[in-house]
């Protein structure tokens, strides 16, 4: 006699046949590359490749999308003024130019890459709007106090910071972090941040913003990157914690954590055969391009999009 208990299982085993036999008739999927965007981005594999630190935006192969070309301006940051540090190459560079197409006035912050400033210097004017370049260390403070200053002497004013300059390569082996490794890391990403926004909120009026860069290795953390995981981290926290301490001031604070995005930083990081397959671990199957994670700047930005919004980091990471 048939027990609840056996018609219970009679009932489970037989939606698994069904369900492993529409499995054996299915095809083996082959995973493509999402590409949801107004034109087509490039997928792995990519060439293989490797290049000195800093990393420059013009050796790279194939080369950052930043250009954004169907991204339309609506006067978003008209009359505003923003200081962009690594804003010479990859997500620097493609925020530098839709901040410019919005209508802001741009000085970029970059260590030593001046061919790559320069072009973006120049895509930054064809946009009609005013650029300087601010060549320098971030992890200094006298150059951070200088950037500043400069920028507020030469554009009139400093409206938004955004933070974004730094450092990253892989450590295997724990036991190979150097204190050196380590110091550098924590000084561009850590010190260079605390040290900018310090300089910058005495020059900022109610409504300016300060957008930080973290990465979803702050939220996940990365095995081979622990101390670039750190810094996320810290950067996460720094932001949530600024945001507060300035509300009395009017200056939002808030965070964009991208996942793998395809710029310098990478192929100046990782070994030539994991640059090829960069980004193809993600749900979408690519990296970001730059142009792709820029317009999330532009939100947090502009005060008639995010005036209600501090504190927050906003993960841009092809899905889950």
């Amino acid at each position: 006699m048939a027990t609840p208990q056996t018609a219970e299982v009679r009932k489970q085993r037989s939606i698994q046949r069904k369900v492993d036999a529409d499995d054996r008739r299915k095809p083996e999927k082959v995973a493509k590359a999402m590409q949801a965007g107004a034109r087509k981005y490039p997928e792995p594999p990519f060439p293989k490749q490797h290049h000195p630190k800093p990393g420059e935006e013009w050796k790279i192969e194939p080369a950052p999308m930043y250009e954004a070309p169907f991204y339309v301006g609506s006067k978003k940051l008209d009359g505003k003024v923003a200081l962009i540090t690594g804003g010479d190459s990859g997500i620097g560079r493609a925020v530098a130019v839709l901040f410019a197409r919005e209508g802001a006035d741009v000085a970029i912050s970059y260590l030593s890459e001046r061919r790559d400033a320069e072009a973006t210097k120049q895509a930054v004017e064809n946009e009609g709007r005013r650029c300087i370049l601010l060549p320098g260390d971030v992890s200094r403070r006298t150059y951070c106090k200088k950037a500043v200053a400069e920028t507020v002497k030469k554009l009139d004013g400093l409206d938004i910071l955004v933070n974004n300059a730094a450092f990253q390569i892989h450590s295997a082996d724990f036991a190979d972090l150097t204190e050196k490794h380590f110091d550098t890391t924590l000084k561009t990403n850590l010190y260079g941040y605390f040290h900018m926004a310090q300089e910058a909120v005495p020059h900022m009026k109610p409504g300016s913003a300060i957008i930080n860069t973290g990465s979803v290795t702050g939220i996940d953390g990365s095995r081979e990157l622990v101390d670039y995981s750190m810094t996320k981290g810290g950067i996460h926290a720094f932001t949530r914690a600024l945001s507060g301490n300035l509300i009395g001031k009017g200056i939002r604070v808030n965070c964009v954590a991208p996942g793998p995005v395809w710029t310098p930083l990478n192929p100046s990081e990782k070994e030539a055969a994991d640059v090829s397959k960069f980004g193809a671990k993600t749900p979408m199957k690519r990296p970001a391009q730059p142009e792709e994670i820029a317009p999330a700047y532009v939100f947090l930005a502009s005060p008639q999009m995010s005036s209600y919004i501090t504190g927050e980091i906003l993960p841009i990471i092809g899905g889950y």
